[in-house]
Order: C-alpha cells, then sequence, then structure tokens
C-alpha cells in the first residue's frame, strides 16, 4: 500500500477510535470471535450491506452514518461482554442477536430493566450508551471536543458532558454518570 491510500486509513482509524473507542476493524473482529459470527452475519445482524461492513473494518470509510447501527453495535457489544462473561449461553445470545436485529430504527438500548447490582450497572451503561449514540450521530468527536472548549468557561459542568459523553469512553462516562445520580 502506498503513502497516499495508508494516511487516509490511518487517518479513518483514528477517527474511528476517537468516535467508537477503538478502531472498527478491532471492535468488529471481537464481535466476530466474542459471539461466534462471520463477517456476513454481523453485517446482517447490524443491518449493513457486506461491502460497508468491510469498508469500516478496513479504514476505508471511517464513520457508521446510521445511528441505529450504532446502537446495534453497542448492544453487541453488551451481549459479547455477557456471552465472554459466562452470563448468556450460546442459545441465548443467538436469540438476542435476533431481537438486536430486528429492532431497525428502534432504540435497542432500552431493553429490560434487571434487578440487582448488576442489572443496575447494565441499565447505567445502556443509559450512557444511548447518550452516547445521539450525541456521536449528531456530530463528530472533534466537533464535540471544541464545542465542549468553547462552554469550559462559562458552563463547566456542560462542557464536561459533552467532553466525557460525546468524545469519551464509556467506562469514562459511565463513572461520570454515577458519579451525578442524585
Amino acid at each position: 500500500m502506498d503513502a497516499a491510500q495508508q494516511d487516509p486509513t490511518a487517518k479513518a482509524r483514528e477517527l474511528q477510535s476517537a468516535w467508537y473507542g477503538e478502531p472498527l476493524g478491532t471492535l468488529f473482529r471481537r464481535l466476530i470471535d466474542d459471539l461466534g459470527l462471520n463477517q456476513a452475519r454481523l453485517a446482517t445482524v447490524l443491518g449493513l450491506s457486506a461491502p460497508m461492513l468491510s469498508q469500516l473494518m478496513s479504514g476505508q470509510r471511517a464513520k457508521i452514518g446510521n445511528p441505529a447501527v450504532v446502537q446495534r453495535v453497542q448492544a453487541l457489544q453488551e451481549l459479547a461482554g455477557e456471552v465472554s462473561g459466562g452470563h448468556v449461553s450460546a442459545a441465548d445470545a443467538t436469540r438476542r442477536m435476533e431481537e438486536i436485529r430486528r429492532a431497525a430504527g428502534q432504540s435497542v438500548l432500552g431493553g429490560t430493566v434487571q434487578s440487582g447490582p448488576s442489572g443496575q450497572q447494565t441499565t447505567v451503561k445502556r443509559a450512557v450508551r444511548e447518550i452516547q449514540s445521539l450525541l456521536r450521530a449528531i456530530s463528530d468527536a472533534q466537533d464535540i471536543l471544541h464545542a465542549s472548549q468553547a462552554l469550559a468557561a462559562d458552563h463547566p459542568e456542560l462542557a464536561e458532558f459533552l467532553r466525557v459523553y460525546g468524545a469519551g469512553k464509556t467506562a469514562d462516562a459511565v463513572k461520570h454518570y454515577e458519579a451525578h445520580q442524585g
């Protein structure tokens, strides 16, 4: 690959890391491994064409343009964590992936609220990911950080909110959310 081709790909992966916490190729490969999928099945569950998934994975495209697809990615990440942690069986994971796939245009993160501490953590993470998805569908991380800087002097709490949820990692946003619960 020559330098002219490498620079846009590297830039796309850098943007993906800012928007999604890591390059989409890394994220999608982990989902494929953790959930026992192939690329075609992952594309189907996400509601993407196989070529679009491939372009996102390779860094030929930087951004997922459809907020519903971003929500499905986040729902699959959560499911993969539950599968890896031994909390969800393969059969239940298959059923849940089908529910995620069918949730086109709907919020797939609102799901059933579970009881207990792990259920509360799941609910908090879902709320945080909903907020992140909305902010990232409106603007990219660089613009959100710019807006945060513009607000910092007069509205530091709002600036922090934009920075943490719009450009930060989900784990940091969860900590912020939990720290600000009344």
